[in-house]
């Protein structure tokens, strides 16, 4: 069955195109803790001679600099997993043309953020290899479901929508969103009648967002 797009979100806020992706800082976050172990299992458990050797003002300093990057490093980790968890307190309702000016990155981040309202947990997977998979939401419970994010300006048809029911079979996933700027063609949504599918027009798009913003200053 054709399930309808809960709009209660959120309210006003900017979606920076620039903005680093969670995926690629989590990536860096990683690398630095990696570096940061082998250096702990460097210094103390090889123990090389020429540490041993410094002054003791130095190895205190080495001391305190090594402590300050494992609390950096904390609370890098801390800030982001908060930010990743925490709604965003607002929401910009942007025109279809505004959504067809982002990159494509901004437009999944602006999606993103609207299911994250939503109560879904949200991961970003859009990248080469995943199937047209943009986003994963896991709800309380553990039900997963796969958005694909079309920043189009021609008409989908049903062959994108079979392609996405395909996907979401191969994911073993509850549901799948269709995400689009684009209109979407009566024979899309009509291949998807009685599937989980979730079919979002960019006017659709548009009429939850604004339906978010009169809610929030009402």
């Amino acid at each position: 069955m054709l399930v309808r797009f809960d709009s209660r979100f959120h309210q006003r806020s900017k979606i920076k195109p620039s903005a680093p992706r969670p995926d690629v800082l989590w990536m860096l976050i990683a690398i630095a803790a990696i570096l940061l172990l082998f250096w702990l299992v460097y210094h103390y458990l090889v123990q090389p001679n020429w540490i041993a050797r410094l002054p003791s003002l130095l190895d205190e300093l080495l001391f305190l600099f090594e402590a300050a990057s494992a609390l950096t490093l904390g609370i890098v980790v801390a800030l982001l997993w908060w930010r990743q968890r925490r709604p965003s307190s607002s929401l910009a309702a942007l025109s279809v043309e505004e959504m067809v000016a982002l990159s494509p990155a901004a437009f999944e981040q602006y999606v993103a953020a609207l299911f994250r309202r939503k109560g879904y947990r949200v991961k970003l997977r859009g990248r080469s290899g995943d199937r047209g998979v943009d986003l994963e939401l896991t709800r309380i419970g553990g039900r997963r479901a796969i958005v694909q994010c079309k920043r189009y300006r021609h008409t989908i048809g049903p062959d994108i929508v079979r392609e996405l029911f395909g996907t979401m079979i191969h994911e073993r996933v509850h549901h799948a969103f269709l995400v689009t700027t684009a209109d979407i063609s009566d024979a899309a949504r009509q291949w998807a009648t009685h599937k989980p599918m979730t079919l979002i027009d960019g006017p659709t798009l548009v009429d939850i967002a604004s339906s978010l913003n009169y809610r929030s200053n009402s």
